[in-house]
């Protein structure tokens, strides 16, 4: 006799507010912004790989290391906004636009 498949799927939401609580708890706000540096991360990287830059080249053309693309390229460096704009300006020849979501 075959047993019937559990069908007990949590969502992704359902699990984050599960593991993290709810939207605008402290624990879970501090996994959103870490959550948002790793994108952030992830994105550069992606960038710099379609451009055919090595992080050496890309810190040359905006005027900083290869370490400090490193680190953010691996979620360990918090990064200011003037920096992030020479990256994208000068470093990958893009335009930076921020978006603020009001939930």
């Amino acid at each position: 006799m075959k047993k019937k498949a559990s069908n007990n799927l949590t969502s992704f939401a359902d699990h984050l507010d599960e593991q993290y609580g709810k939207r605008g708890t402290e624990e879970r706000e501090r996994f959103e912004e870490g959550f948002e540096a790793f994108r952030l991360g992830v994105m550069l990287q992606e960038l710099r790989k379609e451009k055919g830059l090595t992080q050496e080249q890309l810190a040359k053309k905006c005027g900083t290391t290869k370490t400090y693309i490193s680190r953010i390229e691996n979620n360990a460096s918090d990064i200011r906004l003037s920096t992030l704009m020479r990256i994208i300006s000068e470093g990958l020849g893009g335009h930076l636009r921020v978006n603020v979501d009001m939930k």
